[in-house]
């Protein structure tokens, strides 16, 4: 949905931080701490060098490079990372911190390449992005409570406690989702106009999800996982093409 010059940086985005999220989320029979250390170092190797023998940090880097990424933000995302090493469960700052480390800063690496050098647009739209990825990755943690509390012990959320998660519990956190929600769409409105469209999309599938949320009991979302069906998404796309061709969004 992006526009055909920003698809390649992107794509060696994400799949960067795919890998690292598949090392401290899968490899449960391997030495997870320490491949996620040789992964960092190999990282911070491949972006000083202009080149790795990995074809994915060879690709990050290539775009870490062209586009002058912050090496602040490929910090903190190793840092939510090794978090997820050994952390089960936060307090209110250690679950900013992580929100921040694992979805906010991805966020702002696709600012840089949809900004293309532009600084000062890039630090007006930079509270905005940071609310997107923050209720990206806050719908995800509700989406995916079954597998984070049963599968991996994992409760992100301060102050909640899963064998007794309540609708109060759940309505406050939706309550901080929708303001995250509601902040995020002002900038996506000013956004570049060859990103818009994509990560409006983005936008609205991520908002469809969270309706859908809201709707669920939460004894549901703590045995189910909660889906967008295919012809669902379909038509957020259709929506938002007809959208997007009369200049609403």
């Amino acid at each position: 949905m992006l526009h055909k010059d920003l698809r390649q940086p992107i794509y060696n985005i994400y799949g960067f931080v795919r890998l690292a999220d598949e090392i401290v989320d899968t490899f449960h029979h391997l030495d997870k701490s320490s491949m996620l250390a040789d992964f960092k170092k190999e990282t911070y190797a491949a972006i000083e060098r202009g080149l790795s023998l990995n074809p994915i940090l060879h690709s990050f880097q290539l775009t870490v490079n062209r586009f002058n990424i912050d090496h602040k933000l490929i910090e903190a995302f190793f840092r939510s990372m090794e978090f997820d090493l050994s952390k089960k469960n936060y307090d209110e700052a250690g679950y900013k911190e992580y929100i921040y480390g694992s979805a906010e800063v991805v966020g702002l690496m696709c600012l840089y390449v949809f900004c293309d050098g532009n600084k000062g647009q890039y630090l007006h739209l930079e509270p905005t992005a940071r609310s997107l990825g923050a209720a990206f990755q806050k719908v995800n943690f509700l989406r995916d409570i079954k597998a984070d509390y049963n599968g991996l012990s994992r409760v992100y959320f301060p102050g909640c406690d899963f064998s007794n998660f309540t609708e109060a519990d759940k309505q406050r956190i939706e309550a901080d989702i929708q303001r995250d929600f509601d902040h995020a769409y002002t900038g996506i409105q000013e956004l570049p106009l060859k990103a818009r469209f994509g990560v409006y999309v983005a936008y609205k599938y991520y908002l469809s999800l969270f309706k859908k949320i809201r709707r669920t009991e939460p004894e549901e979302i703590l045995d189910s996982r909660i889906r967008i069906p295919n012809y669902h998404k379909a038509l957020i796309v259709l929506r938002a093409g007809v959208k997007n061709q009369l200049r609403l969004i």
